[in-house]
């Protein structure tokens, strides 16, 4: 929005086409966002404790988090306003890249505030059936990934790239949108299922979108793509703006939702952001590095399926409990010492990933 602002300032005084540079309004954003969730934060806890929409503790989990009950929920709406706000403000809305990725994070969150409503307001302890959860996320999965396909133009678009192999490249054609379907439905059920702990899910969601935010920028870039040996995807640069707000957004939420937490995101915050990773990463060609760099959810989502299976085929559970990390807290970690070292887990990760980029 602010970007045609400045062009047409540019005629009064040139110094406003630095805002014409992608990395000045990533920079932008992440600050607008950042502003948003501590101006709005204080409040929308104040308001949730008002209407005692707070967490419910299951009372087979480890013992520490019975502590946590009432706490409030739902705080994964501060994330979306802030991220939206501040990407309708810095980022082109003339792109569709823009309006996919944050359209798609939108209605995921849709649908996550609706379970929460359900089981927080409503106090229906079912929340959304699952099926229906299902449903519409596949609905909005598949609409994102059709759209991504149906808009591309040139072959790089829907060309599955490897990590670490400049010319290992798989032509997908409409299996793109396949890929891309499981690619965000399971990203934003990942994500789900880690955020378990204070903080857990936020900082490593933080770290894969500016991750992200690097991989949009220099696929977006002709001169630097090229150097790289990467396809260049003309428009796909604008969703460094994107991921500059999500980081912001991120790191606002944490700072009332680290241990011991002021605030949990909720469904509506968990989904959407999974779901704005996935989305990302299938834009900007990276859906095998989401999977490296977003280890902490993968290993997360495996230990359930694995718990789940191995208890309906043998009667047997692998884990103390599942997701992964409430396995730790019932060996005997202290939770920050499981959420730290997830975070290291997830540094780590995202440093492997952007290594992809140079060695090719």
């Amino acid at each position: 929005m602010l970007i045609r602002l400045a062009e047409f300032l540019v005629q009064f005084d040139s110094g406003f086409t630095v805002f014409r540079y992608i990395t000045l309004r990533t920079i932008l954003a992440v600050l607008t966002a950042l502003l948003i969730s501590f101006m709005v934060g204080p409040a929308m806890i104040r308001r949730l404790s008002r209407y005692k929409i707070g967490q419910t503790v299951r009372d087979d989990g480890p013992q520490s988090h019975l502590s946590k009950s009432g706490t409030p929920t739902m705080g994964g709406a501060l994330i979306l306003v802030a991220v939206a706000v501040a990407t309708l403000l810095w980022a082109d809305l003339n792109n569709r890249y823009v309006w996919i990725v944050l359209l798609t994070t939108l209605a995921f969150g849709a649908v996550g505030m609706w379970d929460d409503y359900r089981k927080l307001v409503l106090k229906d302890a079912r929340g959304l059936a699952a099926r229906w959860k299902y449903l519409w996320q596949s609905l909005f999965g598949a609409a994102a990934a059709v759209a991504l396909y149906t808009g591309a133009t040139t072959p790089a678009e829907t060309e599955l790239l490897f990590p670490f192999f400049k010319d290992l490249v798989l032509d997908l054609g409409p299996l793109f949108v396949v890929l891309a379907y499981f690619v965000i439905v399971g990203s934003s059920n990942a994500v789900n299922l880690t955020d378990g702990l204070d903080g857990l899910a936020i900082l490593p969601t933080v770290l894969v979108a500016g991750a992200l935010g690097v991989f949009a920028y220099v696929s977006g870039h002709a001169q630097i793509s090229s150097y790289l040996l990467i396809p260049h995807l003309p428009g796909v640069g604008e969703l460094a703006v994107l991921c500059g707000a999500l980081v912001g957004a991120g790191l606002g939420f944490l700072w009332f939702n680290a241990y011991p937490a002021q605030v949990f995101m909720g469904d509506v915050g968990a989904l959407a952001l999974g779901a704005a990773l996935g989305t990302l990463a299938v834009a900007v060609r990276q859906e095998i590095a989401l999977f490296i760099m977003g280890g902490v959810f993968v290993v997360e989502t495996v230990s359930v399926v694995l718990q789940v299976a191995s208890f309906k085929l043998t009667g047997r559970r692998i884990f103390r409990m599942a997701p992964l990390h409430h396995h730790f807290e019932l060996k005997g970690w202290p939770e920050p010492r499981v959420i730290v070292r997830f975070w290291i887990i997830t540094v780590i990760l995202v440093l492997v990933g952007l290594a992809s980029l140079k060695i090719r």
